[in-house]
């Protein structure tokens, strides 16, 4: 520990407390100087001052408490839906339409549900549109399609999606991708994991 030492000087009326056998030095004396040690207090191991404050930063995925985050406690999840073909199917996976829909060639990410519908005057494209849910939005992508892809939302005039494009849909909005087939955005709901059976 470092140690520094100041030099106090007193009046000459003043008493100095320190004595000879004390002083290393009686010039100290002669001049009314006095040696003050100024040193880092001790402290005792793992005492905190009042004054000060003290962050404690949890491990990562452990709340402040210390406790284990309980599953129970846990919102479930919301998924959208969309409703094509006659089925309604859950935005748990991405969903491509077409009259030929094929999966990606490079596996990234979840894999897609493919829904074939019919297009008697090849007004749908192989793999037409792409419908999923990100986050908790709905995202409606046109995959390039020849003819467009028709969005409707509620109270909103409708937009076409020209190749590649994508949009923000609501619940309620109409995705009409050529010879009558009509695909619409379902609201969300809870979903409640199913527990497995102990075996």
């Amino acid at each position: 520990m470092e140690v520094v030492v100041a030099h106090a000087r007193h009046g000459p009326g003043e008493r100095n407390e320190m004595t000879a056998a004390q002083s290393p030095d009686p010039w100290h004396e002669r001049h009314g100087i006095d040696d003050t040690v100024v040193g880092r207090r001790a402290r005792p191991s793992g005492a905190v001052d009042a004054e000060d404050t003290v962050l404690r930063v949890a491990p990562q995925g452990t709340p402040a408490t210390g406790r284990e985050p309980d599953a129970s406690v846990r919102p479930a999840p919301r998924l959208h839906g969309v409703r094509v073909a006659g089925q309604d199917l859950l935005l748990d996976a991405p969903v491509v339409v077409g009259r030929r829909p094929a999966g990606p060639r490079v596996g990234s990410g979840p894999v897609p549900r493919l829904v074939t519908v019919p297009s008697p005057r090849h007004e749908v494209s192989g793999a037409h549109v792409d419908v999923r849910q990100q986050g908790g939005i709905v995202v409606v992508t046109d995959l390039r399609s020849t003819n467009g892809t028709r969005v409707t939302e509620p109270g909103r005039v409708p937009v076409v999606l020209r190749q590649g494009e994508s949009l923000v849909a609501r619940a309620g909005t109409i995705v009409d991708v050529g010879d009558g087939n009509l695909l619409e955005i379902l609201p969300p709901q809870r979903i409640i994991p199913t527990k497995e059976p102990l075996l």
